[in-house]
């Protein structure tokens, strides 16, 4: 049996398990299972298409619940944000220990994918393009992403220190490079999500060596 078709029978039957009802579960264990539940839907459709109905029944709770719980369908997306948004920006704030040098990118990636694997749709929250611009959903989306591209700015300036590359808008080129390439990388894994953490990571480390192969002007 391929891993894919594993993870599709795994989820099927947590999908039956929820389906038989929450009744006698704690609250705590509940409110958590409702969370998975909203974070696969938003960050699969977006806030805007997600839907509470569709998260109730995947928790096998009723409609009225969640309100019960979050209050709102912005306080269930904003619990939801909270949870990815602060576990993205610790790992990647672990993964900034070690030398300056392009060893930083490649820790900082590896933390990313161990953070969001089987968890895919969490990147989607911090980066969900459907939440209102002017609401207090995109602030704190935007504090999130202002937090994760500080960090890519000051790894940057970091591998680049000991370089030829000083100049400011060299920096500015190579941050926005490096925001690209993690967006890109996150976003090829979507299509992919049979992968693991640990097959992205070897894979990403060997793209990295080969692009940064010495004996060339190519080279990092």
């Amino acid at each position: 049996m391929s891993k894919h078709e594993k993870q599709g029978r795994q989820g099927a039957r947590e999908r039956a398990t929820r389906a038989a009802g929450t009744k006698g579960m704690p609250r705590k264990e509940r409110e958590l299972l409702i969370l998975d539940a909203a974070a696969e839907e938003f960050g699969t459709k977006g806030y805007a298409r997600g839907s509470t109905a569709v998260v109730a029944a995947r928790a096998g709770i009723s409609k009225p619940m969640i309100y019960e719980y979050f209050a709102s369908k912005d306080g269930l997306y904003l619990a939801c944000l909270d949870r990815a948004g602060s576990r993205l920006v610790a790992a990647v704030a672990a993964a900034q220990e070690g030398p300056p040098d392009l060893t930083r990118a490649a820790r900082t990636m590896e933390a990313i994918f161990r953070a969001i694997e089987s968890r895919l749709h969490d990147w989607e929250l911090v980066y969900d393009t459907t939440v209102p611009y002017e609401s207090g959903l995109h602030a704190a989306a935007a504090t999130y992403r202002r937090e994760l591209n500080r960090m890519g700015a000051a790894g940057v300036a970091d591998v680049l220190g000991a370089s030829r590359a000083t100049r400011p808008l060299d920096a500015d080129l190579v941050t926005h490079l490096w925001y690209g390439t993690v967006s890109s990388v996150v976003g090829w894994w979507r299509h992919h999500p049979e992968q693991t953490a640990e097959e992205m990571n070897a894979r990403f480390q060997r793209v990295l060596a080969a692009l940064c192969a010495p004996g060339g002007e190519g080279g990092c």
